[in-house]
């Protein structure tokens, strides 16, 4: 040990005071499971070893021991061990795939937070209505959806709604018919990748030389 950690043990006037430092959020293989095990541990379900086989399938590859080390922390930590809190942009992913693809352990951990915050509940319950209406061609659900992403206290769903409604029927007919713009994009990501090829060295007289011989 250095000194200031000695130092840091030293001063210490109560256990919790003990509890800060980088280690305490260093990240971990069992992260993402954590919310599985508080989950069960809160039902009374405290064997780590029975723990440990039911996250296995679930897909975790870390060892038993590290299992059994949490379960320890929780029963001898006196406040609370409770897994970190997800980072915006995981929760974004988890609202934003299909509920049946999520994992058990992110399903439990995106349920903790829409439980804890009306705001992320009402914006998966809206991100998943639009996700249905753009997969199953449900154009004529259009209207209904608008209302009720205004009933909500989402500003930024608020903007959507209002670029949505300036040119409403061209959405809700790109959300109905078979037809779409998928083509014309695919070209013009080609272009764009083929000019990058050149590095910015050439002008369009060969990119147009390129894209014709390439066609």
């Amino acid at each position: 040990m250095t000194w200031r950690t000695v130092k840091q043990f030293a001063d210490a006037a109560r256990p919790e005071d003990l509890f800060t430092g980088q280690w305490q959020n260093r990240p971990s293989v069992l992260d993402d499971y954590k919310p599985y095990l508080d989950h069960w541990w809160n039902e009374g379900c405290t064997n780590a070893w029975k723990l440990w086989e039911e996250i296995v399938p679930l897909g975790y590859n870390g060892s038993y021991q590290r299992v059994r080390a949490y379960q320890h922390k929780k029963r001898t930590s006196p406040r609370p061990l409770v897994a970190r809190p997800p980072s915006p942009r995981t929760v974004a992913g988890w609202i934003l795939r299909r509920p049946e693809t999520l994992p058990e352990p992110e399903q439990l951990l995106l349920k903790t937070v829409r439980t804890h915050c009306p705001e992320i509940d009402a914006l998966t319950r809206h991100v998943r209505a639009f996700a249905v209406m753009l997969t199953e061609r449900q154009g004529e659900r259009l209207p209904d959806w608008l209302v009720t992403v205004r009933h909500d206290d989402l500003p930024s769903l608020h903007t959507l709604a209002a670029g949505i409604d300036r040119d409403r029927n061209a959405v809700i007919a790109g959300l109905t018919l078979p037809w779409n713009s998928g083509a014309v994009e695919g070209h013009v990501n080609r272009i764009k990748m083929i000019k990058r090829q050149m590095y910015g060295r050439a002008g369009f007289s060969l990119l147009r030389k390129r894209v014709l011989l390439a066609s």
